[in-house]
């Protein structure tokens, strides 16, 4: 049954329980944060930011990796300006008020989208799949090319 879980048999590799976690997660995140109005990239600033000021630059270095940067970066923050959401100050970017709201909106759908993909799921087995995917990560990085 599509859907079930058989805690019994591991029918199926970790890869592929990672890759259709992580799209089932982009997807969720993509369908909630557009109905804010807002794209993955621009929440990312969003968040960044909400632990004060900073440079586009700084910006930039914090989301390294998944930050494209370049034109694309300076749309979304430009986006983010024209939307209220962001201002200028001296060459920094800082939240405005309503910055600050939608941050704690979204924040708030997240924990519930979290408490919702956790359900069922103790705390021990949480830190337990966390710190196994961690660990093959790191030995992946390992093995990696040089």
């Amino acid at each position: 049954m599509e859907g079930s879980c058989d805690h019994g048999v591991v029918n199926r590799p970790i890869g592929y329980w990672v890759k259709r976690l992580d799209a089932a997660l982009e997807s969720l995140l993509d369908s909630s944060l557009s109905r804010l109005g807002l794209s993955i990239r621009q929440w990312r600033v969003l968040n960044v930011l909400r632990s004060g000021p900073a440079s586009p630059a700084e910006i930039e270095d914090t989301l390294r990796p998944s930050a494209t940067g370049g034109a694309a970066q300076q749309h979304d923050m430009a986006g983010l300006v024209r939307n209220n959401l962001v201002f200028l100050l001296d060459g920094r970017l800082a939240l405005t008020d309503a910055g600050l709201a939608l941050h704690a909106e979204v924040s708030g759908l997240f924990e519930d989208t979290a408490r919702e993909l956790t359900a069922g799921i103790g705390t021990d087995e949480y830190a337990t799949a966390v710190s196994v995917l961690e660990r093959m990560s790191n030995n992946a990085d390992r093995l990696g090319p040089p």
